[in-house]
């Protein structure tokens, strides 16, 4: 079983419609309040040859990215970290406080363990006013689907490609790019960092219409051959882009970089270049 599986069993338990968004939705006065926890752990998320540092802004940057796609602005960050060496701590929580730091949110405490096998876990917080809330359901057919970024710079640093090694070890969640386009009005949005096939079945999952993308127009990796950038785009996670529909007369959305790729589609179906879209890209699996 999947991840995306062992969802649908907590959905028989808690409402399922607070599993469909990358945060959970809390009233708060007259704003809203979105809340995002992510777990990493060494061998499965911190990728080999990472300075402390770094670990500690991917951690961040996790959750902030989180925050980004609902269209919210970031508040305050909390991380547990439990620890396999204590000499570790100062880089991670120095990591943690700049990435806080470059995006507008801000280190206010956590909880700290001993563990075999490093482990993170990053809370995020942040605010919206409700017009400006953004979910993962609302896309409609005649959108267009757009994207804030390149595809696959993270997976082509993986497969060697040294120039992108920086996206990899140090992402730069869209947290001024999610807040320009909830102002804006877009009608559904969710971070894309388990790569574009798996978001792109998110969204079917939640909304009553269908995805038809055009390869063509997707922005790949610089420096990655055409034809193995364009299957890095497609499938690759790591990427800490927005994924968003809009209506298209709001493209292009002053101070946002957005590509747009394809089209809502009345059919309830995920389709690249006419085709039915393979499922597939990064996923939690367990086994037995």
């Amino acid at each position: 079983m999947d991840e995306r599986g062992l969802h649908r069993l907590i959905g028989t338990i808690i409402d399922p419609e607070r599993l469909e968004d990358d945060c959970a939705v809390i009233p708060c006065g007259d704003r809203l309040m979105v809340a995002s926890t992510d777990m990493l752990h060494e061998t499965t998320d911190f990728p080999a040859g990472m300075t402390d540092w770094q670990i500690g802004w991917m951690a961040t940057a996790v959750t902030l990215s989180d925050v980004a796609s609902m269209g919210a602005t970031p508040g305050e960050v909390l991380l547990a970290v439990g620890l396999d060496r204590p000499e570790r701590l100062s880089g991670i929580m120095e990591g943690a406080r700049d990435c806080c730091t470059a995006f507008g949110a801000e280190l206010v405490g956590g909880d700290l363990d001993a563990h075999r096998e490093l482990t993170i876990v990053s809370t995020g917080l942040g605010l919206v006013a409700p017009e400006h809330l953004v979910r993962r359901r609302g896309a409609r057919p005649g959108d267009v689907i757009a994207v804030t970024g390149p595809l696959g710079e993270a997976e082509a640093a993986l497969a060697g490609y040294d120039r992108h090694v920086k996206e990899l070890l140090e992402p730069q969640p869209r947290v001024r790019e999610g807040q320009a386009l909830g102002r804006a009005g877009v009608s559904a949005m969710m971070d894309i960092s388990d790569g574009l096939s798996l978001s792109l079945h998110d969204l079917l999952a939640v909304n009553d219409c269908g995805f038809a993308v055009d390869t063509a127009g997707l922005p790949l990796p610089a420096g990655v051959p055409e034809e193995e950038g364009r299957e890095l785009a497609l499938y690759g996670g790591g990427d800490f882009e927005l994924l968003f529909t809009a209506p298209p007369d709001i493209i292009p959305v002053p101070g946002v970089a957005a590509h747009v790729i394809g089209k809502v589609i009345p059919e309830r179906t995920v389709l690249a270049d006419g085709k039915p879209f393979e499922r597939r890209g990064y996923l939690h699996e367990w086994s037995g």
